[in-house]
C-alpha cells in the first residue's frame, strides 16, 4: 500500500535491491521467501519479531532517490510480491517519463510526495474511510496479528506484549497477543516458529506467582497443560488485562452476555503510548468504573469520567482531608487517602449550585457545591478546577434535563398516587384490632389497581409488641442508640449526602435501631439512589407481573409460609402477599435469575424493616451488586465464594483447615450462610445485626464473621470424627449467639436441629462475636477478595462446564452407538462452534441459543451456519465443493421444532445414521431430506404428494434463496415437521408411511447424488450406477401415472381388483412386454405426444438384476400400496429396455432439470405434478447398484474424523491447521 513519504537513511541495510531505475528502488527484507537469506537472513528475521519490526508484516518496500541525494524515501510497502509489484508497474507507466522533464531535483521530491499523497487521499475517499482511535503501530500489530494467526476482522486486538514463553527448560523470546476471545503467542527465533492460541474460554486457572529462577511469571492454565510467560516490563498491567479478558469470558460461558465496545470514549491524546489501542482504553475504563461502582455502592450502569487529587473540609472535625475526588455522569463522590477517614457521595439530582471560590495560600483552588438539604462541600488543591468545573456543569445540565423529562408526563399521576400511599398510610396506622387489620390487608393487596398502591408501611411496625414490663431497660437503651444516630446525622449530615467516617462504622457495630433500620439499609447499600431515580418502576413491575404464571411464580408460590414462619408477621395473608410482589416483581425484572431459594428468607426479613418498594430495591441491590451470580439457577457466586472462604480458611485458621477439608464441612456450611446471610442459622434478632453490617461494609463481613465462627469452635472440630458431628457443633453454637439488646419478644429458634442430649451451648452476645471478627481478622481487604473471586470463578464455571459435558454425555449415551469418549469429544466440538458463532456475530439471537437456565442438552444449540462447519468436517457425505445444500436440508431435517436451532441430541441422532446405521436408514434419511420443502430450489411446484401426506396445503416461496438465508423461510416446512413428528411418536415409522417424492423433489435428489460422489476414489463407477438407478426410477414413475389417473370410484375399485387378480384393465396398456411396446401413448402425457419405444438387446445380467429386484417388490404386497405393485409389474416385464432410456446427467448443473433422452419426459422446465416415486421403489433402485450399496455401507472411522476436526477447527476457521494448546515448530 502506498505510504506518506517518510526519509530512510540507510538503504541497503538489511534489504536486497531486486529492481531499479534511476528514480525508484524495489527492495526485499532479508530472510524473506523460499531463499532464506542464509545465516544473515535468519538473523534479520529473528530481530524483526524480536522487536516488533513493522517489516514482518511487509517485507517488500519501494523508495525514491534522486540521483545526486544521499536520502532515500519510503513511498510504499506490501505484504506480497504481487501488491508490491502493482505499484511499480504503476510508477513506471506513469510517472518515469513525466519526472524526466524536471530540471530541478526539489522539485522532483516535491511531486513525487505529493503526487503519493494524493493518491492516499483518492483511496480514503473511496473507501469511506473512516478515521479510528488506533494509531499507525497498533495498526501494524492487528495486520500480524490477523496473519500470524488467520484471525477474522471481528476478532478485535487489544493489546501485545514482548515476553518470553517458556517450553520445557527453554525460553522463547516473542510477542503476547490478547485479543477478546484469545489469548496467543509468536515467536520465531533463528528458523524456529512458535506459535500459541488458547481460547479465553478454556482457561481454567490464571494467576501470578514466582520461581526460584523467575521472580515473576504468568501462568496460563487449561484443561490439557499449563503455559509460563515470564520477562515483561510491565507484568502488572499484562496480568491485570488477561484477568479483564477472561472474565469477560466466564461471564459469557455464565449467562451468554457477549462483549461489546464503548464508542463514547474520548478521544486518544497526543501524550498518550503509541501501541494503547481504543479497546485497551475501553477495557481501562470499564475497570476503572467497576472499582468506583463498587467503592461507592452506585448503580449498575454508572461510568466514571475521571478523578483527580483534592482536599475536603470536614466540618465535623475542622480539617482538610487528603484524598481523591471522583466524577461520573450522575454522581460526585470523594474517597480520603486512609481507609476509613472519610468517604462521601454527592448525587447530582441533590446539587443547587456549584462554583468556584476565592484562591489563598491556605485554600489553592477551592471549588464549592451545595445541595438541596443546605449541605456545602468545599473542596481546594484541584489542579484543573476550570475544566472540572465545566464537566459538572455538564452533568448537571443533562441531569436537570433527565428529572425535567421524567416528572413531565407524569406529574398529575405521581401526586394522586402519593395522596392514596399517605391515605393508605394512616389507614394502616391507625386500625385497632389487629385481626380485622389481617383480613382488610389482605383484601388490598390482592387487588392489583392503579387506585390501591402497595404497603407503604414496614411490617415490624404493625407487628411490634412493647407491652410488657420486663422490655422497659431495652427500650431505654434502644432509646439512646436512636439518639446517638440521630445525633450523629445531625453532625456528618442526613442523607446520601452524609459523612461516612470511623465513626458512622462504630456506630453500625453497635447496632441499628429497629426504627431506622430500613432507612439506613437503603442508604449504605445504595438502593436509595435507584429508587430515586425510578418512580413509578415497581408499581409497573406488580402491575405486569400479577396474574402471570410461570416456573417462578410456581416456587415463589411453595416457597412463601416456608419464609420466615415462626414471625407474626408472616403467619397471615398480608405478608404473604407483600412478599409475593416483592418476589414475583423481582422475577420479572430479571428473568435469569427468576426465583431462586434462600430469596424468600431474605426478601421477607427485608419487609419486616422497610416498605415494600424499599424492600424490593434492597433486593435488587442484593441480587445484583452486593452477592453477584449468588441466586441464580446454579448458585454460581455462592460456590465462588466458597472457594474464596476455603482460601481464607487455610490462611487464617491453617491447623483447622485440614480437618475440615477432610470432614467436607466447609463445602457444607458456607452455602448456606453466604446465601441467607446467617438469617437462616441465627437466631432472628441476632442475624438482622449481621445484616447491618453486611449492608454498610459488603462480603467481607460475612468472611469475618464466618472465620470467628471457626476459630471459636476451633478446639471441638478438631475432635470430631465426621460431617454430622461438626454440623452439630456449629449448629450449637450459632444457636447460642443472642442479641440481649433486643426489644423484639422472643421469636421460636426452628433453624438448628440437635440431634445430641448434652447441655445447651453457652450464649454467645452478637455484638461480641461482631467486634471479635473485625478485630482478628479485619485485615481482609475487599480488593483481596475480588482477587481470590476471579481465581474461584474461573475454577467453578469450568467445573461446571465439566459437569454440562458429563450429563449431556450420560442422557444420551444410551440412545446412541457413540461410546463416551466420542460423546465428550463431539460435545466439545460443539459447544467450540457455538462459542465461536458468540465471538464473531451470527444470524440468530445469541440469547436463543444458549440458556444457561434450560435443561443440559438445550443449553447450547446451533444454526445452519455452524452446523455447516461440523457438517463438513464430522460427516461422511460431506465434500468440500457441493456439501453446502446438502448441509442445510439435513439441518431442516434434525431441526424437529422448526425454530431455525438445533441442540446436541438432534446434532448426534443425525451423525449416528449417517455413521452407524444400516442401509435402509442412510436412504431413508436421504428420501426424507427431499420430501420437506426445498430452501433453494427455484421450481415453481412443491411436495405435491407430501401435502397429501400431511393433510395440508402448503406452497412454499417459489424463490428461497441461499440455503444461508435459510432462518428467513422456516415456516414452510414447520408444520410439516410438526406433524411428522407427531405421527412418529404414537406410531413407529415404517417404509409405507413416508410419503412419496415428486418430480421436482427427486430432480434434487438427482443432484444431491451427484454432488456426493465428487470426490469419491470410485466416482465414475458411482456416476454411472447413479445414471442406472436415475432411469429406472424416471421409468416407475413414468408408468405409475397411468394407475394415478383420476377417474370415477366406481372404475377406481374394478381396477384394483383386476390387478389384484392379475389382469390387466380393458382399455389400458397391459404388463406384456411386446404388447407396452406396441402402444401408442400413455394416458397421462399431457403433451398428447407419443411415446416411441425402442427395444434395444440389454445385457443379460442387466435385465436378471431387475427382473429381481422387482421380483423382491412385489413379493411383500402389505408394505406397499396398489400404484406401486402395478408400476413394478410393468416395469419388470419391460427391464431390457432400460439402456436406451438412461438419464444423461454425468455434467448436472444447479439448475438443470434431468430428462430421459428419448422423450418420457418432456424438454422442458414444467414439473409434471402427476408423477412420483415411493421409498420402496427408490430403495430398491439403489439395491440394484452394487456401488452404490457399497458406498453407503461404507464404514466410518469416526475416531480419525473427530481427531481431524479437532486439527482443523483453529477459531473456527477451518482453512488453517492446528493443534490446540500445542506449540507448533516449523523449521
Amino acid at each position: 500500500m502506498w505510504i506518506n513519504p517518510e526519509d530512510v537513511l540507510l538503504a541497503s541495510a538489511l534489504w536486497i535491491t531486486e529492481r531499479a531505475n534511476p528514480y525508484f528502488i524495489l527492495q526485499k527484507r532479508k530472510g524473506h521467501g523460499d531463499g532464506g537469506g542464509g545465516l544473515a537472513g535468519l538473523l534479520v528475521g529473528t530481530m524483526d519479531v524480536v522487536l516488533d519490526s513493522s517489516a514482518r508484516v511487509a517485507p517488500y518496500r519501494i523508495l525514491y532517490q534522486t540521483p545526486d541525494s544521499l536520502v532515500y524515501w519510503i513511498i510504499a510497502h506490501g505484504t506480497s510480491r504481487k501488491e508490491i509489484t502493482e505499484h511499480w508497474e504503476w510508477l513506471e507507466h506513469n510517472l518515469l517519463q513525466t519526472l524526466s522533464i524536471f530540471e530541478n531535483e526539489n522539485d522532483i521530491t516535491t511531486f513525487v510526495k505529493g503526487k503519493v499523497q494524493g493518491i492516499i487521499a483518492e483511496y480514503n475517499k473511496n473507501q469511506e474511510f473512516k478515521e479510528d482511535d488506533d494509531t499507525d503501530k497498533f495498526k501494524e500489530a492487528i495486520a500480524k496479528f490477523r496473519k500470524l494467526f488467520g484471525m477474522p476482522e471481528e476478532e478485535k486486538l487489544v493489546n501485545y506484549y514482548s515476553c518470553s514463553y517458556w517450553k520445557g527448560k527453554v525460553p522463547r523470546q516473542g510477542w503476547l497477543y490478547l485479543s477478546i476471545n484469545h489469548v496467543c503467542f509468536y515467536s520465531y527465533l533463528l528458523g524456529k516458529e512458535a506459535k500459541l492460541v488458547v481460547r479465553w474460554a478454556d482457561i481454567t486457572q490464571l494467576d501470578k506467582s514466582a520461581t526460584l529462577l523467575l521472580p515473576e511469571v504468568i501462568r496460563v492454565s487449561t484443561r490439557a497443560r499449563h503455559h509460563l510467560f515470564s520477562v515483561f516490563l510491565n507484568i502488572n498491567e499484562t496480568f491485570q488485562l488477561a484477568e479483564q479478558l477472561a472474565n469477560i469470558a466466564m461471564r459469557q460461558l455464565l449467562d451468554n452476555k457477549g462483549f461489546e465496545q464503548d464508542r463514547s470514549l474520548p478521544k486518544l491524546k497526543r501524550k498518550s503510548p503509541q501501541k494503547v489501542s481504543a479497546l485497551k482504553r475501553d477495557l481501562d475504563a470499564r475497570a476503572k468504573s467497576e472499582r468506583y461502582r463498587a467503592l461507592f455502592r452506585l448503580p449498575k450502569d454508572e461510568k466514571l469520567d475521571g478523578h483527580t487529587d483534592c482536599t475536603l473540609w470536614t466540618p465535623f472535625n475542622k480539617r482538610h482531608i487528603l484524598g481523591q475526588m471522583f466524577v461520573s455522569t450522575n454522581y460526585i463522590c470523594f474517597n480520603g487517602k486512609e481507609e476509613t477517614v472519610c468517604s462521601l457521595i454527592i448525587p447530582l439530582r441533590e446539587v443547587t449550585i456549584v462554583e468556584k471560590a476565592d484562591s489563598s495560600n491556605v485554600l489553592p483552588s477551592p471549588l464549592s457545591i451545595s445541595t438541596k438539604n443546605r449541605m456545602t462541600f468545599l473542596f481546594a488543591n484541584l489542579k484543573d478546577r476550570d475544566f472540572l468545573v465545566q464537566r459538572i456543569s455538564d452533568f448537571l445540565q443533562q441531569t436537570t434535563s433527565k428529572i425535567y423529562l421524567e416528572r413531565e408526563p407524569t406529574g398529575s399521576l405521581t401526586s394522586s398516587d402519593d395522596e392514596v400511599t399517605s391515605q393508605l398510610g394512616s389507614l394502616l396506622s391507625c386500625s385497632p384490632p389487629r385481626s380485622s387489620l389481617g383480613s382488610d390487608g389482605e383484601r388490598q393487596f390482592n387487588l392489583n389497581d392503579s387506585s390501591v398502591p402497595t404497603a407503604t408501611q414496614a411490617l415490624m411496625t404493625m407487628y411490634r409488641r412493647r407491652s410488657p414490663e420486663e422490655f422497659n431497660p431495652k427500650l431505654a437503651k434502644e432509646f439512646l442508640k436512636e439518639q446517638a444516630w440521630k445525633n450523629h446525622l445531625t453532625e456528618y449530615g442526613q442523607g446520601v449526602c452524609m459523612y461516612r467516617t470511623e465513626k458512622t462504622k462504630d456506630l453500625v457495630l453497635q447496632g441499628i435501631p429497629e426504627n431506622m433500620r430500613g432507612e439506613l439499609w437503603l442508604l449504605f447499600s445504595g438502593a436509595i439512589n435507584e429508587m430515586v431515580t425510578h418512580p413509578g418502576y415497581y408499581e409497573d413491575l406488580v402491575e405486569k407481573s400479577m396474574g402471570q404464571y410461570n416456573l417462578a411464580t410456581e416456587e415463589i408460590e411453595r416457597d412463601l409460609h416456608r419464609s420466615l414462619p415462626e414471625h407474626p408477621a408472616f403467619q397471615n395473608e398480608m405478608g404473604i402477599a407483600a412478599l409475593r410482589r416483592v418476589l414475583t416483581a423481582y422475577a420479572f425484572r430479571n428473568p435469569n435469575i427468576g426465583y431462586c431459594q434462600a430469596m424468600n428468607i431474605v426478601t421477607s426479613v427485608l419487609l419486616l424493616y422497610a416498605k415494600e418498594e424499599e424492600a424490593f430495591w434492597l433486593l435488587v441491590a442484593l441480587c445484583e451488586r452486593m452477592l453477584p451470580d449468588y441466586y441464580n439457577t446454579r448458585v454460581v457466586g455462592a460456590l465462588v465464594d466458597q472457594g474464596v472462604f476455603e482460601e481464607l480458611a487455610r490462611e487464617y485458621v491453617p491447623q483447622l483447615y485440614d480437618c475440615m477439608q477432610d470432614l467436607g464441612v466447609i463445602s457444607t456450611i458456607s452455602l448456606s450462610w453466604f446465601l441467607t446471610l446467617f438469617l437462616s442459622v441465627m437466631p432472628f434478632e441476632s442475624a438482622v445485626v449481621v445484616v447491618d453490617c453486611f449492608f454498610y461494609e459488603g462480603i467481607k463481613v460475612i468472611f469475618q464473621l464466618a472465620l470467628s465462627v471457626l476459630h471459636a469452635n476451633i478446639h471441638q472440630l478438631l475432635g470430631c470424627k465426621d460431617d454430622g458431628e461438626a454440623m452439630t457443633v456449629l449448629g450449637r453454637y450459632l444457636d447460642s449467639v443472642t442479641n440481649k439488646d433486643s426489644t423484639l419478644p422472643p421469636i421460636p429458634h426452628l433453624h438448628s436441629l440437635l440431634t445430641d442430649n448434652g447441655e445447651p451451648h453457652p450464649e454467645v452476645d452478637i455484638f461480641k462475636l461482631v467486634r471479635s471478627s473485625y478485630e482478628k481478622f479485619g485485615s481482609i481487604r475487599a480488593d483481596v477478595i475480588e482477587q481470590m473471586r476471579f481465581k474461584q470463578r474461573l475454577r467453578v464455571i469450568q467445573t461446571i462446564e465439566d459437569t454440562t459435558k458429563r450429563n449431556v454425555v450420560r442422557t444420551i449415551v444410551t440412545e446412541t452407538p457413540f461410546g463416551i469418549d466420542e460423546l465428550e469429544e463431539l460435545f466439545v466440538l460443539f459447544k467450540t462452534e457455538h462459542l465461536t458463532s458468540c465471538y464473531w456475530g451470527g444470524g440468530t439471537n445469541l440469547s436463543e441459543r444458549h440458556d444457561p437456565s434450560l435443561p443440559y442438552l438445550e443449553q447450547y444449540r446451533i444454526n445452519v451456519e455452524q452446523f455447516r462447519g461440523l457438517f463438513v468436517l464430522l460427516f461422511p457425505w460431506a465434500n468440500e465443493a457441493h456439501s453446502d445444500p446438502l448441509a442445510a436440508r439435513f439441518f431442516r431435517l434434525l431441526d424437529h421444532n422448526g425454530d431455525a436451532l438445533i441442540n446436541f441430541r438432534e446434532f448426534i441422532s443425525g451423525l449416528s445414521v449417517l455413521c452407524y446405521g444400516d442401509l435402509t436408514d442412510k436412504l431413508k434419511i436421504l428420501y426424507k431430506m427431499h420430501v420437506l420443502p426445498d430452501v433453494s430450489t427455484d421450481e415453481p411446484d412443491s411436495a405435491f404428494e407430501a401435502t397429501q401426506y400431511f393433510f395440508e396445503d402448503i406452497t412454499p416461496e417459489t424463490s428461497m434463496g441461499k440455503w444461508q438465508d435459510y432462518s428467513f423461510c422456516t415456516s414452510d416446512y414447520r408444520h410439516y415437521l410438526k406433524i411428522w413428528n407427531q405421527d412418529s411418536k404414537s406410531n413407529p415409522e415404517s417404509t409405507k408411511n413416508l410419503p412419496k417424492l415428486n418430480q421436482g423433489q427427486f430432480i434434487e435428489l438427482c443432484k444431491t447424488l451427484y454432488s456426493m460422489f465428487s470426490e469419491d476414489l470410485a466416482e465414475q463407477e458411482l456416476y454411472h450406477a447413479t445414471a442406472t438407478v436415475t432411469s429406472l426410477l424416471l421409468e416407475m414413475g413414468e408408468v405409475g401415472k397411468m394407475f394415478c389417473c383420476p377417474g370415477p370410484r366406481s372404475q377406481d375399485h374394478e381396477d384394483r381388483d383386476r390387478d389384484r387378480e392379475g389382469c390387466p384393465p380393458p382399455d389400458r396398456p397391459t404388463a406384456d412386454c411386446s404388447a407396452r411396446s406396441q402402444e401408442p401413448a400413455e394416458p397421462g402425457n399431457r403433451d398428447g405426444e407419443e411415446e416411441e419405444e425402442q427395444t434395444d438387446q440389454s445385457s443379460p445380467k442387466e435385465a436378471g438384476t431387475l427382473s429381481s429386484a422387482a421380483a423382491m417388490l412385489t413379493s411383500d404386497d402389505e408394505t406397499k400400496d396398489d400404484t406401486s405393485v402395478s408400476s413394478y409389474s410393468v416395469l419388470s416385464a419391460g427391464s431390457h429396455e432400460l439402456d436406451d432410456n438412461k438419464l444423461q446427467c454425468e455434467d448436472i448443473a444447479d439448475d438443470t432439470v434431468l430428462v430421459r433422452s428419448h422423450g418420457s419426459l418432456p424438454h422442458s422446465t414444467s414439473i409434471d405434478k402427476d408423477w412420483a416415486i415411493t421409498f420402496e421403489q427408490f430403495l430398491a433402485s439403489v439395491l440394484t447398484e452394487h456401488a452404490l450399496v457399497q458406498y453407503f455401507e461404507k464404514p466410518v472411522d469416526m475416531l480419525a474424523r473427530i481427531t481431524n476436526a479437532k486439527n482443523m477447527r483453529k477459531v473456527g476457521r477451518t482453512s488453517l491447521s492446528f493443534s490446540d494448546y500445542e506449540i507448533s515448530l516449523s523449521a
